[in-house]
């Protein structure tokens, strides 16, 4: 792909910016909005995106689109949280995209995130603002990893999010974070052959083998012909 700088644009004789060009970046599209750093709150909400965008300080961090594996472990894990949470009438359950506004000048998607009655209530309809347990399944790429691993402990955990669940599918483990002194705790780092446990919902759990299993092809079964009968 051919680059082009703003000075190359606005080298016209007659001062006006030249349209962009195939191979170019869309500039006219990019200059209605603001540049990296300049965001506020207000702009994030107004972008009609098709992607996952979280909003850091000023600028969008654009994530991976998920593949059909990590939407299958995320609708496993959703339905069986949303059948806790509904049958003790606890609140919502939901799955991204769905920005939650974190504090000032930070807006995440979980994957998954539950949400108690007030939080409902006080969120109007429109995008709540924290929450008491969320869940991110980890991209395999190494700025995923880092975005789930580190920085976002320490986003939830400011925002006062009593619980963190980190799926890592590359690991095959589920770390369960409790919220302790506004730092959070490893509960537990969960591995095939245990079961993953909640502290805020005493009564959660979920084996961790059959969170992996369901981003995994099923075996298509052996026909008899193929069995030789």
């Amino acid at each position: 792909m051919a680059t082009v700088t703003i000075q190359e644009l606005e080298s016209r004789p007659d001062g006006r910016r030249r349209p962009s060009q195939r191979g170019e970046p869309t500039w006219e599209i990019a200059e209605r909005y603001p540049q990296q750093g300049e965001w506020t709150e207000e702009d994030y909400f107004a972008l009609e995106a098709d992607y996952f965008v979280e909003f850091v300080d000023g600028v969008l961090e654009f994530l991976p689109m998920p593949t059909l594996a990590h939407q299958d472990i995320v609708d496993f894990l959703h339905e069986l949280l949303k059948s806790y949470v509904n049958s003790h009438n606890l609140g919502k359950v939901r799955f991204a995209p769905l920005p939650v506004k974190l504090f000032k000048g930070r807006i995440r998607e979980p994957d998954l995130v539950y949400l108690n009655h007030d939080q409902i209530k006080a969120a109007k309809g429109k995008y709540p603002k924290g929450a008491d347990l969320v869940v991110e399944v980890v991209s395999p790429d190494d700025e995923s990893r880092k975005r789930d691993y580190e920085e976002k402990p320490l986003d939830y955990a400011k925002a006062g999010v009593k619980e963190y669940w980190i799926i890592d599918p590359q690991l095959r483990t589920i770390k369960v974070l409790t919220l302790a002194r506004k730092k959070y705790k490893t509960h537990g780092e969960f591995q095939p052959g245990q079961s993953a446990t909640s502290v805020l919902f005493g009564g959660f759990s979920v084996k961790v083998d059959d969170v992996f299993a369901a981003g995994e092809e099923p075996e298509e079964p052996v026909s008899k012909k193929d069995n030789g009968k």
